[in-house]
């Protein structure tokens, strides 16, 4: 295993790559990980939302933050970047999915997932530190039990599930998870900006366990450079360029050699990667199914917003999300908030329009709301404290709808663009999520005794619906006519090159995905042999 520059190379710090990461290292692999984004300490985040660089990706434009934001034809995408991925900007919330989602068909054939992943899901609980009981209950909480109740559905409020460090707040100790291992925590105040990054240093980020523990083993984490080829060599193992992120000019390209590569850019990266390597020749043996069943959770934002709130309601007082209820049995709704000052996502809310109508009938709705009442709507509209004004309704689902995702030439440029997929379509607007604000707008109104309404998004009123959940496209599979990936997570046709991260959920979990991102890695890299051991793993027969 000396004949190559490393051992592994994981593009991706996220979940998936950092459970890789940390795992190969123990298994005695020399790891490299390759991360676009940039490195943050707990003082490099934004303060709030307006400061653009440090919040939002756009490398080329000098923003180096932790939110992306994609666009296809069919849906809208909130993503993360930098050292940790995801877990830099998530909400912190690690829900399990239901039995319906191990017993989705594209893979409930191949294993017994639900008792097979058990153990690896509470090495990820262990792991990220979850607490599974929100431990605080304020107005934002109140509002939620009484908007369930309201719906008849009281019986499923729960406090959600998070990773976050409870101390004393703003109180410096000693790694309280990992007997000492980890790096020294310093106990939650309830900002509400954990969606902007924890400049505290409460948020269980990637940062604060797979990854500090990874490095500590010897893996070199190489921020802002970017995967622009991952290529099959002849004799086997794989050539790895990368450049610097964000470069116009002098993009410092660099190959490196590889037996194995675990791809965990997140599903957007990873589903790039595969396509534009596919489509070049790089990889040529990848299935044809690449782009298939890719998910949106079926998933909703939308808001309810009061028109103007007392300073004592707190709305924006607490972690980014802490409660959730079912509509029904398949439809998931969790409140969501920023912290103060935290107000640029408001530009994306508008007037609540009916979803199942055409365009023409949406934009005549949402007209005809703004003339008659203008001042209400520009108060709603409003982003001076929209934070601190509102609570966001989060609503998934597990219904078993996709879309295909393929490249296109634009502008003589390849780009993904997106079809509708299996099963239903995929939704531009969910009714449940409407009725959820609705209820509770209600209540911020009963509970408050303030004005309130329930709104929408833009994306929405244009019938692209917006998710933080990008899911699938590379998935689990019993086939390559099926599927990406082996039931060990490496490519049909490449079994030296692996998928780790959110593109290989096969269903849409209905919950926040990032504990089943990780449970997954788990347990696709407890089959991995160690450094030199016989590999156990079946050989693909299938290509």
């Amino acid at each position: 295993m000396t004949d190559f520059d490393e051992d592994v190379v994981v593009v991706g710090s996220g979940f998936g790559g950092s459970v890789a990461a940390l795992r190969l290292a123990e298994k005695g692999y020399r790891v490299q990980v390759y991360e676009a984004g940039r490195r943050f300490e707990d003082e490099d985040f934004a303060r709030t939302s307006w400061n653009l660089r440090r919040y939002l990706w756009a490398p080329m434009l000098g923003c180096f933050g932790v939110q992306r934001i994609h666009r296809l034809p069919h849906v809208m995408i909130l993503a993360g970047a930098g050292v940790g991925g995801g877990s830099l900007n998530y909400a912190n919330t690690l829900y399990q999915p239901g039995s319906a989602f191990f017993q989705d068909p594209q893979w409930r054939g191949i294993a017994e997932w639900e008792p097979e992943l058990a153990p690896h899901y509470a090495t990820a609980k262990r792991m990220l530190g979850v607490v599974e009981r929100y431990p605080h209950t304020g107005p934002v909480e109140r509002i939620m039990a009484a908007a369930a109740d309201d719906l008849g559905v009281g019986s499923t409020f729960r406090h959600a599930p998070v990773g976050v460090w409870f101390g004393k707040p703003g109180e410096r100790t000693p790694d309280p998870f990992f007997g000492g291992d980890g790096p020294e925590r310093t106990g939650c105040t309830l900002c509400g900006n954990c969606m902007v990054g924890c400049r505290v240093g409460a948020k269980n980020t990637l940062m604060k366990n797979y990854l500090a523990l990874a490095e500590r083993r010897g893996v070199v984490v190489s921020p802002l450079r970017t995967v622009t080829e991952v290529r099959a060599l002849p004799d086997g193992g794989f050539a790895v360029t990368t450049q610097r992120s964000g470069a116009w000019f002098r993009h410092a390209r660099k190959t490196v050699t590889a037996r194995q590569v675990v791809l965990a850019a997140g599903t957007w990266g990873t589903q790039q990667l595969l396509h534009r390597m596919k489509a070049s020749g790089a990889l040529p043996r990848v299935s044809d199914a690449v782009g298939r069943l890719t998910r949106t959770n079926s998933e909703a934002l939308d808001g309810a917003v009061a028109v103007s709130v007392p300073e004592p309601l707190q709305l924006a007082h607490g972690i980014a999300i802490t409660t959730s209820f079912h509509v029904d049995d398949r439809t998931h709704v969790e409140n969501v908030r920023y912290g103060p000052g935290s107000n640029l996502m408001g530009a994306l809310a508008t007037v609540l329009v009916p979803g199942d109508r055409r365009l023409s009938a949406r934009l005549r709705s949402l007209g005809t709301q703004i003339l008659r009442s203008p001042v209400r709507q520009f108060r709603l509209g409003n982003l001076r404290r929209w934070s601190e004004r509102g609570i966001i309704a989060l609503v998934m689902q597990t219904a078993d709808n996709s879309l295909t995702l393929s490249l296109r030439r634009r502008f003589g440029r390849l780009v993904m663009t997106s079809a509708q997929g299996h099963g239903e379509p995929n939704p531009s607007y969910l009714p449940q999520a409407h009725t959820a604000a609705a209820a509770i707008a209600a209540r911020v109104e009963a509970d408050g005794g303030v004005p309130a309404a329930a709104r929408g998004s833009w994306p929405e009123v244009f019938g692209i619906p917006l998710t933080a959940h990008f899911l699938g496209g590379a998935v689990i599979s019993a086939s390559p006519a099926d599927g990406v990936i082996d039931a060990y997570h490496r490519v049909w046709g490449h079994p030296g090159l692996h998928v780790v991260d959110g593109a290989a959920v096969p269903a849409n979990p209905g919950v926040n995905p990032s504990l089943t991102i990780t449970a997954l890695a788990e347990r696709a890299l407890s089959y991995w042999p160690r450094r030199g051991e016989d590999d156990e793993r079946p050989v693909q027969l299938a290509s």
